[in-house]
């Protein structure tokens, strides 16, 4: 299964940064391209509990294909969170849930090494928010 071409931009475009403070300022100016959800979307039902940030995703379900196809929306009231929304819905977003309940996040955060400078608090809103998507991906395939 293969990743859909805007999260490989994002991947690309990290490979060229070599320091921390450029793909952080990289990550913000994703969120910041972010848009806007509806306030009648921020809800207690999409807001991802698990994060110390205020987050919340939004998701719909085509199936006009015969397949489930899921489309994710997502804000946040933290810049940096906001960026990693931005990065998850570039990965996830436009996918059947099947590949999406197998594809892991986490793990690529890992493989391109941005884990390690996110911090205890945004790694596991990190987390929260790829449960979430994967759970509802689950239920769906």
């Amino acid at each position: 299964m293969s990743e859909p071409k805007a999260f490989q931009e994002i991947a690309e475009n990290l490979s060229f940064l070599e320091d921390w403070e450029d793909r952080l300022n990289y990550i913000i100016e994703l969120g910041q391209a972010l848009p806007p959800i509806p306030e009648s979307d921020k809800t207690a039902e999409n807001k991802v509990k698990g994060c110390v940030s205020n987050v919340w995703l939004v998701s719909s379900v085509d199936r006009s294909t015969g397949r489930a196809i899921m489309t994710f929306e997502g804000q946040s009231d933290a810049i940096i969170t906001k960026g990693l929304v931005a990065v998850l819905i570039a990965l996830y977003s436009g996918r059947p849930a099947a590949e999406i309940a197998e594809t892991d996040a986490v793990a690529w955060f890992k493989t391109v090494g941005l884990s390690e400078h996110l911090g205890m608090q945004r790694s596991n809103g990190l987390v929260a928010m790829v449960n979430r998507i994967r759970s509802e991906s689950k239920a769906l395939s």
